[in-house]
């Protein structure tokens, strides 16, 4: 991962589609290229704004101030705008509604809807920046601040892609849609979940959806591997810290469990490869993290200045993050775990064990003939001039309740940025990024709408 201070030209981080790729011919700018080029004002503006609105989740912040700005923007050009709170969805409450906006602009004529869907929260800022997280500040041709590659810059693009083409081109035919959800940096389960569980990505009103995250201008994000959360818990029995032979330490217990998946589990993962084409390449195999480890007394609130009691802890809880991947089955992944646990229990005096599933994500990968994938690949060609690299993400992210829950599959993430900004101190986006991805959103509009207009 890059650091803070370090040089993240995009040439010195953005890898080639191919080692072997050859430069195509580029087409000369369109009436369309050349108006969202004369936007540059307007889309650094525009993300300056976004990042100056902070959306910090947990706790889920500004969802509704956001939402104002999103709406001020997108209505002088026409949009319809709803507002959605996510009512009862996980993480909602009084204090930090999960509110949404979807704009949607009716061509002339009858035809298929794009969908831009992008999530306005951003992780914390964390320690190590240099400028101000949420100034938004340009310099050499960047613009700074959390969010702006993850996945504000790529929001403002898909904005600019949308008016100028509605611009150029108002005869079209179909409708384009824009969303700004909630929580997906959290699961999404708020944003776009709620959304397609009310319907919002049926594949009758939404035939082909964009997800602008970072992944690079030449890259096009397929989908992403599986995913499944789960605590595991095991029980002791409490005593007095001298006599630790009068109870049974629950810690010592998730050692077991530890040991386990150190000397079994994790060889036997990574020795697993799929032909899922996953950046980075060591995601390319089945992979589990340890998310997190309680056992014994809790944290003392911040201020205590006094000793810990002498106890044998009785209880150890821990969290895992296990990735696997298209050619895994859920259920095996599921009897994997608790193989190993019931082995554990067979062989150690008194283990006694909990593990309850958080959430489980099923793999997705869109086929790269299908008429998203096509036309953003036919726009990356002629206005870049290479053959685009198809990718998968490691993690997941909404692509995942497109697919499963709104059974919308013609979905990918495509938008600028350099991936391994995300989340990292001094994040940013680079302006030319920007307004190259926003071209070839323009065109990959072209490619879906222009074709049965009148």
């Amino acid at each position: 991962m890059t650091q803070a201070g370090q040089d993240h030209s995009p040439d010195k981080n953005v890898q080639p589609a191919t080692d072997t790729d050859e430069r195509l011919s580029v087409q000369p700018l369109s009436a369309l290229d050349r108006r969202i080029a004369d936007a540059q004002t307007q889309l650094v503006e525009l993300t300056q704004a976004l990042i100056q609105h902070p959306t910090i989740n947990p706790p889920g912040e500004g969802y509704a101030a956001i939402c104002d700005l999103l709406e001020r923007f997108l209505k002088p050009y026409g949009f319809a705008i709803e507002r959605v709170r996510a009512e009862g969805a996980l993480g909602d409450s009084d204090k930090y509604p999960r509110w949404n906006l979807i704009a949607r602009h009716e061509g002339r004529h009858q035809g298929e809807c794009v969908h831009f869907n992008s999530h306005t929260d951003v992780v914390a800022t964390g320690e190590g920046w240099t400028v101000d997280p949420f100034a938004g500040i340009v310099r050499d041709g960047r613009v700074y601040g959390r969010g702006a590659c993850d996945m504000k810059g790529g929001m403002a693009a898909s904005m600019i892609a949308a008016i100028c083409f509605i611009a150029e081109h108002p005869d079209y035919a179909g409708a384009i849609e824009i969303s700004g959800t909630c929580d997906e940096e959290s699961g999404g389960f708020g944003g776009v979940a709620y959304l397609a569980e009310k319907g919002w990505f049926d594949p009758s009103r939404v035939q082909h959806v964009i997800i602008p995250e970072p992944l690079n201008k030449e890259r096009i994000c397929l989908g992403h591997r599986g995913v499944l959360w789960a605590e595991i818990e095991t029980h002791g029995h409490i005593a007095h810290g001298s006599m630790p032979f009068l109870g049974d330490c629950a810690v010592r217990h998730m050692g077991a469990v530890l040991e386990a998946f150190e000397e079994t589990l994790i060889p036997r993962l990574a020795a697993r490869r799929t032909t899922m084409p996953v950046v980075p390449e060591g995601a390319r195999q089945s992979t589990l993290n340890i998310n997190s480890i309680h056992g014994g007394l809790d944290e003392p609130e911040s201020g205590y200045t006094g000793m810990p009691s002498a106890l044998v802890p009785d209880r150890c809880r821990m969290v895992i993050d296990r990735r696997f991947l298209l050619e895994e089955d859920l259920a095996d992944v599921r009897g994997e775990l608790h193989e190993i646990l019931e082995q554990i229990k067979s062989d150690r005096d008194r283990f006694e064990y909990d593990i309850r599933e958080m959430f489980s994500v099923l793999p997705t990968m869109t086929a790269q003939d299908s008429p998203v994938v096509s036309a953003v690949a036919e726009a990356i060609r002629n206005r870049l001039g290479t053959e685009p690299e198809y990718v998968v993400s490691p993690g997941t992210y909404d692509q995942k309740h497109i697919d499963r829950i709104g059974r919308m599959h013609n979905c990918i993430a495509y938008g600028p940025g350099i991936l391994d900004l995300a989340h990292q101190p001094d994040e940013y986006v680079g302006i030319q990024d920007m307004i190259d991805s926003a071209q070839i959103m323009g065109r990959t509009l072209q490619a879906l709408l222009l074709k049965e207009s009148h």
